[in-house]
């Protein structure tokens, strides 16, 4: 008897451990697709969402990758693709991106960090894309809504 009290201490201790992942551990994975874009530079603010193009972003354990495309299968003098991808890190709500390969090659090789908050099926990310040889520095917000 006391050898079974024993060994249902022990699993059920094993099982609490097993479930103490970070809050966003588990909902930051997945596909996601941008719904709104909003960029800030100096004093201005702007809306970078363009509706005639899709742009989704996917995020697994170790790292993320986004794609954007015009909707209409390139048959136009607008026609855009771009796509890039890297390693991220995650502590709390700090995520932060590292662009290890991009379309623009100019863009590689830099990080940036985001807030990020996830409610329900929505991911708010806010945070600054500053790459100085570039002359970019600016703030950005996108929000996205997991893709099933």
């Amino acid at each position: 008897m006391k050898n079974t009290i024993y060994l249902l201490l022990t699993i059920l201790l094993f099982m609490a451990c097993e479930n103490k992942k970070e809050v966003y551990d588990i909902p930051l994975k997945g596909t996601w697709r941008l719904i709104s874009a909003e960029v800030t530079e100096k004093d201005s603010s702007y809306s970078t969402f363009d509706a005639s193009t899709k742009m989704i972003k996917i995020i697994n354990d170790t790292h993320f990758a986004f794609f954007n495309h015009d909707l209409k299968n390139g048959k136009d003098s607008t026609a855009i693709f771009f796509a890039g991808g890297g390693k991220y890190s995650l502590k709390d709500s700090i995520y932060t991106e590292h662009l290890e390969f991009f379309n623009n090659r100019e863009w590689e090789n830099n990080q940036f960090e985001f807030v990020i908050n996830i409610k329900n099926d929505t991911l708010i990310q806010k945070g600054i894309e500053k790459i100085e040889k570039l002359g970019i520095n600016r703030t950005i917000i996108e929000k996205y809504v997991r893709e099933n």
